[in-house]
């Protein structure tokens, strides 16, 4: 029975990339709001009925596959068995390394205006780990997110010119 479980888990996350990477492809050459829902599940090779069972709007689709990379991160982080705290250097560069395998995602946020799903995904995230590690006050919390987030989306749209080294040396003045 778990086995079952855990393939219709596997299989419920596959579509559910399938369906963000569609409207991420999409979104190269229309904007947020004009987009169909049969485009978007021509383009993910599922029916409109599929997606309708994970989704409402291709908006919410976007939150959802952020919300599979953060969980993916936390995994890989758990695995990684960093020293210290979300707050130290080697952590800073393990997280930029990381979701720089998503750049194309965090590219097409701000090519798009929507900067608010990874504000609200980073801050949640924030509060709910991080927060959790050391208490902190939330307006301190809230500005190291958005030093790393700001500064993450920087370095791509910068070409990655800095290695993540010197951009982790630069947030050490953000450390908690």
């Amino acid at each position: 029975m778990k086995l079952e479980a855990e393939r219709s888990g596997k299989k419920s996350e596959f579509t559910r990339r399938c369906i963000g990477e569609a409207v991420i492809k999409l979104l190269d050459r229309t904007e947020l709001e004009n987009l169909r829902i049969s485009e978007i599940a021509r383009v993910a090779g599922v029916s409109r009925t599929t997606f309708y069972q994970y989704y409402t709007t291709p908006y919410s689709v976007l939150v959802d596959y952020l919300n599979i990379i953060v969980s993916e991160y936390l995994a890989a982080n758990e695995a990684q068995e960093l020293s210290g705290t979300y707050f130290n250097r080697e952590h800073i560069i393990f997280s930029f390394r990381y979701f720089d395998r998503y750049a194309e995602f965090f590219h097409t946020l701000v090519v798009n205006r929507l900067h608010s799903i990874a504000f609200s995904a980073i801050n949640d995230f924030m509060t709910r780990h991080v927060r959790a590690e050391k208490p902190v006050s939330v307006y301190r919390l809230y500005a190291y997110a958005g030093a790393l987030l700001n500064s993450f989306l920087q370095w791509i749209e910068d070409g990655r010119r800095e290695s993540v080294e010197d951009i982790a040396e630069a947030l050490q003045v953000f450390v908690l």
